[in-house]
């Protein structure tokens, strides 16, 4: 059976992080009886995917993004892939029996005109979403202040714009997940006695120029980062679990506290990353990034404790 992965691009999405994810997850968490799994920002699904595949005990989860765009996404993908498919087929066969780069740079900016104007069924809204996210510079999803989409062309010789096999697999891991559309505070109500959020929010920007979080006209700024942590110490009061994935302001300029003097009170380690989203090539690159979370046995500890020598044998001396 075909693996389930993400089915768009998305800025910061979690895949090369999942390894490392995994690992400073509760040390038990596969043993949880009848968990709920709860991602506030869904963003590409990277991590909810590889949660569903990775640990069967979850038999609830909640997403929860503020794009109603990707949300509808998510919906369509869960409750009707054939027809998604079909068109999604459509488009595709049409984009790529163009020829030359101008007249698919016009069929492109036909299309993003047709989306932006924002009064589409969630079927032709999910199939443009999908098609511009394929052909789109970089993959990006970025909209102004109006909250029109307006990533320019991109330049790709045979895009894959319909993956059939992902969407199939997508459909049948995402019958257990409710899908919301709104804040992140939301989410809060859908909590169960055993329950672990995930935290992906817009990252803090390491630089003025740095900044990319505008998937939404809203922005998410200090305050709202504050906020974020504000809702973590409720789900903290209440006993559930999280874990936060943010920026490390500090590994770019060792004075900006401002994280480790957040969530001070809490578990913050740091690992590894790779930035992918500048158009120059030579600034892409690793960097640590911060991992927040409210328990202290995770996977890592766990594994480590459990590490033994291999027993030290001495062969018996054998005499003629």
């Amino acid at each position: 059976m075909a693996k389930a992965k993400p089915f768009i691009k998305w800025v910061g999405g979690k895949a090369q992080l999942i390894e490392q994810l995994d690992r400073h997850l509760p040390a038990d968490f596969g043993n949880w009886q009848d968990a709920t799994y709860i991602e506030p920002f869904v963003g590409g699904g990277a991590m909810l995917f590889y949660m569903l595949r990775q640990y069967p005990n979850i038999n609830h989860a909640v997403i929860n993004d503020i794009n109603p765009d990707l949300t509808t996404c998510y919906r369509v993908v869960r409750d009707n892939p054939d027809i998604l498919i079909e068109s999604l087929r459509d488009i595709q066969n049409a984009y790529l029996a163009l020829t030359t780069e101008e007249s698919r740079k016009e069929f492109f900016l036909a299309v993003r005109d047709r989306y932006n104007e924002k009064n589409l069924d969630p079927i032709e809204n999910t199939t443009k979403f999908f098609f511009l996210n394929h052909t789109c510079f970089n993959g990006l999803y970025r909209v102004n202040k109006k909250g029109l989409f307006n990533v320019p062309f991109g330049r790709y010789a045979n895009p894959l714009i319909c993956d059939e096999t992902t969407i199939k697999a997508d459909s049948r891991l995402l019958q257990c997940v409710e899908i919301l559309t709104g804040d992140f505070e939301a989410t809060f109500e859908h909590a169960t006695n055993n329950t672990l959020f995930y935290f992906d929010p817009p990252y803090r920007p390491l630089s003025d120029t740095s900044s990319f979080n505008d998937y939404t006209k809203e922005s998410f700024n200090d305050d709202a980062q504050v906020r974020l942590k504000d809702f973590c110490d409720h789900i903290h009061q209440a006993g559930y679990k999280f874990m936060l994935s943010n920026s490390d302001c500090k590994g770019k300029n060792e004075k900006d506290n401002f994280f480790d003097v957040l969530y001070g009170n809490y578990k913050i380690e740091r690992v590894w990353a790779s930035r992918n989203i500048n158009s120059n090539a030579s600034k892409r690159g690793k960097l640590t990034e911060i991992l927040v979370h409210n328990y202290n046995n995770t996977k890592k500890i766990a594994s480590i404790d459990n590490f033994q020598l291999e027993p030290y044998y001495v062969a018996e001396e054998i005499k003629p």
